[in-house]
Parts: C-alpha cells; sequence; structure tokens
C-alpha cells in the first residue's frame, strides 16, 4: 500500500554527508557506535512520523509520499534539508559576554545566548564571529531510509505525536474512542487544547490529559477518607 499524506508510518534512517560520506545521525545504535557518535542520552529505536505534518525534515517528508514500505537511498540538497546558510546569522559577539557567562569560547563550541544557539566559529582579542545557522545548513546529505509499515494503531500514533509536538511521554490509555493521557505535572491549557486539536484531526480520537501525580494525590485522599468513614462507622 502506497503512503499517502496524513499516514503515519515507522521508518528507520541513517544521515550522511554526502561528499564525506560521514554519519552525522542516525536510529541505529550500533551505527552510532561505529561512526563515534553514539550518546548515552539519545534512544536509538525506530520512529514514527506523520507524513506531510513536517515531523521530519522537508527532502524525506515529500520523498516517502507515494512510495511502498521498503529501503530507500536519497540525495538532499540544502534547501530540502536543513536550509541554505544565511549570512545574516553569522553574528560578532565581544569577549564581555562571554566573561559575563564564565564562558571561555573556542572554535565549535556550541552555546547558547540570548536563547539562540549558534556554534562559535573564530576568536579574536577582542571579538568572537558566532554562527546561529543550523550546524548543517547549506551541507548536500544523504539518507538511508527504511519504511518498516504503515503504522495504523492509535495509541502508538498518539505516543508519536506526544512526543513529535510536545517532547513528552506519557501513559495513554484509548476506551471507546478517547484516550487519556497521563502525564507528570500540569500543561498550559492553551498547549493541551491545541495538541488536542491536531490529534483529533490526524487520528479522530479525542484526547484528556490528566495530571498523574494529583491523580495519584487524590486517590490516596479518597482511600484515606473512606478509611476514616469505615473507622467510624465501626465506632457507633
Amino acid at each position: 500500500m502506497a503512503i499517502k499524506k496524513k499516514d503515519f508510518v515507522e521508518i528507520e534512517y541513517t544521515g550522511k554527508y554526502k561528499d564525506t560520506g560521514e554519519v552525522f545521525d542516525t536510529t541505529n545504535a550500533e551505527t552510532a557506535k561505529k561512526a563515534k557518535i553514539y550518546n548515552e542520552k539519545t534512544e536509538y529505536k525506530p520512529i514514527v512520523i506523520c507524513i506531510g505534518e513536517k515531523h521530519i525534515i522537508k527532502g524525506i517528508d515529500d520523498f516517502l509520499e507515494g512510495k511502498e514500505p521498503g529501503e530507500y537511498k536519497l540525495d538532499l540538497k540544502p534547501e530540502d534539508a536543513f536550509g541554505k546558510k544565511d549570512p545574516k546569522l553569522m553574528r560578532m559577539i565581544p569577549m564581555s559576554k562571554f566573561r559575563e557567562q564564565n564562558i571561555t569560547p573556542v572554535p565549535g563550541l556550541r552555546l547558547n545566548i540570548d536563547g539562540y544557539i549558534g556554534t562559535v566559529r573564530s576568536v579574536s582579542s577582542g571579538r568572537t564571529i558566532v554562527d546561529f545557522n543550523h550546524p548543517l545548513a547549506g551541507k548536500e546529505l544523504t539518507y538511508e531510509i527504511k519504511v518498516n509499515k504503515i503504522v495504523t494503531d492509535k495509541k502508538t500514533q498518539i505516543e508519536s505525536l506526544l512526543k513529535t509536538l510536545l517532547g513528552l511521554k506519557g501513559d495513554v490509555e484509548i476506551k471507546d474512542n478517547k484516550a487519556e493521557i497521563k502525564i507528570e505535572g500540569e500543561l498550559p491549557k492553551e498547549l493541551t487544547a491545541e495538541f488536542s486539536k491536531k490529534t483529533k484531526e490526524l487520528t479522530g480520537v479525542e484526547t484528556e490529559f490528566i495530571n498523574k501525580l494529583k491523580k495519584e494525590t487524590e486517590q490516596k485522599e479518597q482511600k484515606e477518607q473512606e478509611k476514616k468513614e469505615e473507622q467510624k462507622k465501626e465506632k457507633t
């Protein structure tokens, strides 16, 4: 069955620089170790994305539409990957700015300046050039992609949206075409409303967020109250 817009698909991929063949990203742990880019904090496993929803770079998103599950290789120009280099995003930062934050800038250092992530390109006596372009901007890339399957399971679809749109993991339970999403903590109502709207559009399932810690506290308090009432009845 051919993949179409709004379909959820499970994929694996490895991204390489086209000119050198060097691996810069992968969903496979062994490949990451061989390329010496392995990170213990990264979860290496297939990912689930929704086609046409910009859950992955444009070149791959466009390429997968109309394809069948299987293995593919594609080359991407910068405009279909992480964009062209924008000279306006190269900024000269006074050394005093780094001293304020006790930072010693060196070429290649990734840092956060006023909420923007940049890479130090060069360091002189009084000033430092920081590049705020994406690290892969301007690069021609090659991707090896394996489409495992089209995902129809609603629970898996919602879990993928939770991770992709909100960067969260949660306990998802579906009953009568309604999903309860248990998370630790509280999200702004505007955020949950927007997520619920998008989830309904893509999966057809209504969603409700439940604060796991608050729920557990309420259940505990309810049990304690019931226990007190039982003890009171026994006394009378």
